[in-house]
């Protein structure tokens, strides 16, 4: 069935189009009205760093692992990530903490590389648009975190899911991270019309990303609560044992207290929703 969604604000998606639905991971659900929490390092950047904020992040609450194995980074000298001299490490560590990784691939080519390496693969904003990557993505099974583009429409958005639904799988989470727009007090501004218009009037689980979003520490994890009271799936965060030291965007990674702090916070917002945290139930 062709979409049947405009960018006219004030005309709401044709009701009896619901594109999405809950995605099964594992022995998990997203989007079945729990709040999930994925969080971790933005870059993997050696083994200690990963397995320390791994570990910490599990016991307080997360149950996925973020983590980039490639970055595409505006400036050239910038830190790229590991790539495929990482693998073993990463599958070592998950196996020890039982733990599931969702990191992004950025290149076709990857998405054979990672099969055994990344549980949920990520779509990063500036690949919302390559189509020829979401329609490899499509023959996959595993669920594709879609980030949303930082100049794209909603509708938009949604025709890009549909690239991945179209080549067969419908494994498919939204992921709000924030859109540029004249503001520039803070990295981007975040978008939480979209997550409740997306909630009101697809079946998507959508979660937010408030790290990317702001770009600012301590502005994260009142945002990330804003999330879960606007009704998102889970959200999506960096946590770093050393924000300072961080190859990558370290001015927006949480340290372990803050981590520890918006957990805490969370449940609290969860209970008077009458909502619960996923716990992890491992393969």
């Amino acid at each position: 069935m062709q979409l049947d969604i405009t960018s006219n604000n004030s005309q709401p998606i044709n009701q009896t189009i619901k594109k999405g639905k809950p995605v099964q991971y594992g022995k998990n659900m997203i989007g079945n009205g729990e709040f999930i929490v994925i969080a971790g390092p933005c870059s993997i950047e050696n083994q200690n760093q990963f397995l320390n904020t791994s570990q910490f992040v599990k016991n307080h609450g997360a149950a996925i692992l973020r983590g980039g194995i490639w970055k595409l980074r505006t400036h050239a000298d910038s830190f790229q990530g590991l790539g495929v001299e990482s693998f073993e490490m990463i599958k070592k560590i998950k196996t020890e903490l039982g733990l599931t990784l969702c990191s992004e691939v950025t290149d076709v080519r990857q998405i054979e590389w990672v099969e055994d390496v990344i549980d949920m693969i990520q779509v990063g904003s500036r690949n919302m648009h390559n189509y020829e990557l979401l329609k490899e993505l499509g023959k996959t099974k595993k669920p594709i975190l879609l980030k949303r583009g930082f100049a794209a429409l909603v509708d938009e958005w949604i025709k890009a899911a549909d690239y991945i639904i179209r080549g067969g799988n419908e494994n498919v989470i939204l992921c709000e991270r924030g859109i540029r727009t004249f503001e520039t007090s803070t990295r981007n501004t975040l978008d939480l019309n979209a997550v409740v218009y997306l909630k009101e009037n697809t079946n998507f689980p959508v979660i937010v990303d408030p790290s990317h979003a702001v770009g600012v520490r301590h502005l994260v994890s009142p945002l990330a609560l804003a999330s879960a009271a606007a009704g998102a799936d889970g959200i999506i965060v960096e946590v770093h044992p050393n924000p300072k030291e961080a190859l990558s965007d370290g001015m927006q990674a949480l340290t372990f207290d803050d981590f520890e702090k918006l957990m805490l916070n969370i449940n609290g917002i969860l209970k008077v929703m009458n909502r619960e945290l996923t716990v992890c139930k491992p393969n």
